[in-house]
């Protein structure tokens, strides 16, 4: 399923004369056609700048991060389409607002995540919060599945044949032979159509088979359910030899209250599977919105890094969000801004003959085998909201 492409650019104010934000920020503008992507806003503070080196690898943690986060917000997605199939977009909210208007409104949570701090700091305080929620929500959607699927379990008892039904509401207390020292009632579904076949065999499968004990209970759909009286001893084997005759044994012990007892067992499950149905879908819409707000942070962050270590200091750069329908605007939105603001790569941009900007990082690179560039003049990230 595609969603809406969003690009994060950051560019020096130097693309405007005067080298104002604002005016940097309306030149962007102005390159995105209309029909492609909507450009808004995307302040990002000042953090603590430590030494270059320790900036190339925050640039890569933050990059490892990025992924992890962008999984964990996905998994998200995925448990909340299995369990309201279909309604999802209306529990994807970031902050109680919709995902778009979180982006286009976008603003460095300062609370939970202190400008003040030192870029590592703070790339620690969002790992440490996104293992947390992913966890979380992990735990609760499994054990939400596993009552889930007791749940199903004990109501096919109900609906399914007599392979996997409850039989306790078919049986009487005379079907068995009880209080006996030596002898056990077995129940066993038969086939219709082998129906000839096990009155016919059941006495030899084992010794010790009481003869002609076997006696029809209950007739349904396409199977029949009879019972037979043997010696205990030769329970397990006559089960065995049943089940290889393709005729198929049942485990119950009779009880005088286990219909009761099937049917408390149904309503416990059904009230814990509601239980659970609401606290997953209250873990998953505020996972959502925490894991999507931190995943944001991580890109904001990445975009300051890569910033600093494109442009250097001061920091004199302006950094947008574009909102594009679909990966062909995205592109077109990427070529518009490569062709006005490709001369930012230096000698990694030329012009063909027509005038056209030209990859020549791309071009060399598609020359050597086994090496892939993708290089941009400009801080560039490209992300897809499911």
């Amino acid at each position: 399923m595609s969603g809406s492409r969003y690009l994060l650019v950051a560019l020096p104010t130097s693309i405007s004369r005067s080298h104002d934000s604002s005016e940097a920020l309306a030149k962007i503008r102005g390159v995105i056609p209309s029909d492609a992507g909507s450009v808004s806003s995307f302040p990002i503070p000042e953090f603590k700048i430590g030494t270059l080196d320790a900036l190339v690898m925050q640039a890569d943690e933050l990059a490892k991060l990025d992924a992890n986060v962008e999984g964990a917000v996905n998994k998200v997605v995925d448990v909340l389409r299995n369990i309201v199939p279909g309604q999802e977009n209306g529990h994807k909210l970031v902050g109680e607002k919709p995902v778009e208007k979180y982006l286009e409104n976008f603003q460095w949570n300062k609370v939970k995540y202190r400008a003040d701090k030192s870029i590592g700091e703070t790339l620690a305080a969002l790992q440490r919060e996104v293992v947390a929620l992913d966890a979380d929500i992990k735990s609760a959607y499994g054990s939400y599945q596993n009552i889930k699927s007791s749940l199903i379990n004990v109501q096919r008892k109900t609906t399914g044949n007599l392979t996997t039904r409850s039989l306790a509401p078919l049986l009487r207390k005379s079907d068995f032979v009880s209080n006996s020292e030596y002898l056990e009632t077995l129940l066993v579904v038969v086939p219709k159509n082998l129906q000839k076949d096990w009155l016919h065999s059941y006495e030899q499968f084992t010794p010790m088979v009481v003869p002609r004990s076997s006696q029809l209970l209950h007739e349904e759909g396409e199977y029949l359910l009879y019972n037979v009286t043997l010696f205990k001893k030769h329970a397990a084997e006559f089960a065995q030899k049943a089940r290889a005759a393709k005729f198929t044994p049942r485990d119950f012990t009779w009880s005088d209250d286990a219909v009761e007892r099937d049917a408390a067992e149904a309503r416990d499950l059904e009230k814990q599977e509601r239980q659970l149905f609401n606290e997953i879908i209250r873990l998953a819409r505020t996972g959502y919105s925490d894991l999507f707000a931190a995943w944001i942070h991580v890109k904001a962050l990445g975009v300051f890094v890569e910033s600093v270590l494109r442009y250097g200091l001061p920091l004199e750069f302006v950094s947008a969000v574009i909102r594009t329908p679909g990966d062909k605007e995205a592109k077109k939105c990427k070529s518009k801004l490569d062709s006005e603001f490709g001369y930012l790569g230096g000698n990694a941009f030329g012009r063909d003959k027509k005038g056209n900007i030209k990859d020549d990082v791309g071009e060399v690179a598609a020359g050597v085998s086994g090496l892939h560039l993708d290089y941009s003049a400009y801080c560039y990230f490209e992300f897809e909201v499911l």
